[in-house]
């Protein structure tokens, strides 16, 4: 976990008037495809006695194309949940005491979780969000995050709460993912200074994607390349849930490793899908 008043001190070595662009400089290669960036120190480098999470991508060699365009999605699963408290029966998006909510354990990580974009000038030029509690929960959580190293820089960003993006086939829910397909595909960019972040759930991501992600992690999606799965962000620290990964489902997605297997990299259309399954 992140400790947010080490963070707080360590701004005062760091530039956070405004934003740069993200630096390749601050990456830490962990192996030959997966890279890690912390928190950027001045003089560049990472201090690893500030910060004991840090920020996980893969590829490495995707980096310019996962953080330095404007014209990319950033498709994210809400944080993580307690899986002790299960959703009742069609409840509805905004009823947060009779649904699976954010656990103290996931606040926490998400906040660092907005703390690490902020120090590595990873800003969105727009969000959207789903009306689920534990989306919302997330939202908040980042936003705090991004606040205890460059307050009010959250504030200038557009959130819209977007229905499309609801859990799947619930109540209230997304029927399908038509939405979120064309939002996605009509992303380019020019609505905000930075790329797009959609906070919605494991099941909108993995029927528009094929990816099962971890909570709280995200996918980088071009929109250039109908929507083709350029790499994922998330913590270090991030891990299965237990309601929606066993070690089977796992590696297919994932390697031994915990990496990306990224032969599937390419996301398949869904009437391709369709035909191959009937």
């Amino acid at each position: 976990m992140l400790r947010i008043a080490s963070l707080a001190a360590a701004a005062a070595s760091v530039a956070v008037a405004g934003y740069a662009d993200p630096d390749p400089a601050a990456v830490d290669p962990v192996s030959e495809s997966v890279g890690e960036m912390a928190v950027p120190m001045a003089g560049g480098g990472i201090d690893r006695s500030q910060v004991d999470n840090a920020l996980r991508f893969e590829p490495i060699q995707s980096f310019d194309e996962m953080f330095l365009r404007d014209d990319v999605v950033f498709l994210m699963r809400h944080g993580p949940t307690d899986w002790d408290k299960l959703d009742v029966k069609n409840v509805a998006p905004t009823d947060c005491d009779n649904q699976r909510v954010l656990s103290e354990q996931g606040r926490e990580h998400m906040r660092d979780l907005g703390a690490l974009l902020a120090f590595n000038d990873i800003k969105f030029g727009k969000i959207f969000v789903s009306e689920w509690c534990r989306n919302q929960q997330t939202l908040e959580e980042l936003e705090a995050g991004y606040d205890e190293v460059k307050p009010g820089i959250w504030g200038n960003i557009e959130v819209e709460t977007l229905p499309s993006a609801n859990l799947l086939l619930s109540l209230q829910g997304a029927p399908n993912v038509s939405g979120l397909r064309e939002l996605v595909s009509a992303w380019d960019g020019s609505e905000g200074d930075g790329p797009a972040l959609i906070i919605s759930h494991f099941t909108n991501i993995q029927e528009l994607t094929d990816f099962s992600v971890y909570e709280g992690e995200a996918l980088v999606l071009d929109p250039e390349r109908d929507n083709r799965v350029l790499g994922y962000l998330r913590l270090k620290t991030a891990s299965p849930d237990v309601g929606h990964f066993s070690i089977e489902d796992q590696t297919a997605i994932y390697n031994d490793d915990g990496t990306m297997n990224t032969k599937a990299a390419v996301v398949v259309p869904e009437s391709e899908r369709r035909s191959t399954e009937n």
